[in-house]
């Protein structure tokens, strides 16, 4: 019997390899990045490179020597367009202006939403199909062509509603400064109630029927039912409703654009989307950049914050 010497090795074992994932996990990694690859070429080229050059575009202006005869040229500017943008009163009255509409319109829509999305799901209603198409129909509409029709029904001169007010001995014009807030909100709530009433309805579609079924045995209402039961339940489908519903009204446009046609004392600046477009025909690109991203972060800070908000008080419960 032999024994290997002492110096020696008695056998070569290879060096552990690094924690490499298997050759399939791998190969599974590539095909799922293949697939993902056009998608991500096309976020980037579509929405991040956008948000990087007017982030960009925002921090210079464009400086003219002279008697301004000389073609202008760009220099930087720090953050001198976000100062003159926030120190400017029509502008933060367009800030201001659509907080105000979104804390009254935004309740009120999403409680009417709520509300037929409850009656839809109840046992006792009829014709549901031909409701829920009917909720729906204002959304499936284009928001320009919507707002053309509204533009018309309160028109001074064409309104039926202000000629059923004048024959009342009222005066209402729909389009003075002091209604043209609530004649806004009504333009958006008629067209996306419908849109939420949807995503609603389709949250209380998923709550199993036992719990309402073992409710009712307990003695409970329809009314208790849908306020134990079912509100509780579709609150993230609610939470999801109010994120969009802020974006969409920070980005508030079609309406005051359309709007102006019929009601000339509606300013360029009414919003802050309509302010930074009234830059843009002024050729002050760098200006409406900082507006637009003046706008996004408000627009972020107060969707996040909701967020935040809700989870805060979802803890706490």
């Amino acid at each position: 019997m032999t024994t290997a010497p002492l110096g020696r090795a008695a056998t070569a074992t290879p060096p552990v390899a690094a924690h490499r994932p298997p050759r399939h996990v791998r190969r599974r990694a590539r095909t799922a990045a293949l697939f993902l690859a056009p998608f991500l070429m096309l976020f980037a080229a579509m929405y991040l490179a956008p948000i990087g050059y007017t982030l960009y575009q925002s921090l210079f202006r464009m400086h003219r020597d002279g008697l301004g005869l000389s073609a202008p040229t760009q220099v930087f500017a720090g953050l001198a367009n976000y100062t003159t943008a926030l120190g400017d009163p029509a502008f933060r009255g367009s800030l201001l202006r659509v907080l105000l509409i979104g804390v009254v319109q935004v309740p009120v829509m999403l409680g009417l939403a709520l509300g037929l999305a409850l009656l839809l799901d109840a046992r006792s209603t009829l014709f549901r199909r031909f409701f829920r198409l009917s909720f729906f129909l204002p959304y499936a509409l284009p928001g320009v062509v919507g707002a053309i029709m509204w533009s018309y029904l309160v028109a001074p001169g064409l309104s039926p509603i202000t000629a059923a007010a004048h024959h009342l001995g009222l005066h209402l014009d729909l389009t003075s400064n002091g209604m043209l807030a609530p004649t806004i909100g009504n333009m958006l709530t008629w067209g996306w109630t419908g849109y939420n009433m949807l995503i609603i309805y389709s949250a209380l579609q998923a709550i199993p029927a036992e719990l309402s079924e073992a409710a009712t045995m307990d003695g409970c209402s329809a009314w208790g039912v849908a306020w134990r039961i079912k509100i509780p339940l579709v609150r993230p489908a609610l939470v999801l409703t109010t994120v969009f519903s802020i974006i969409g009204t920070a980005q508030l446009y079609n309406e005051p654009a359309i709007l102006h046609n019929v009601a000339p004392n509606l300013s360029s600046t009414y919003t802050p989307i309509y302010a930074a477009y009234d830059a843009v025909n002024a050729n002050n690109f760098n200006a409406a950049a900082a507006e637009s991203v003046i706008l996004a972060l408000l627009a972020f800070v107060l969707s996040f914050g909701f967020l935040r908000l809700v989870q805060h008080r979802g803890a706490a419960l």
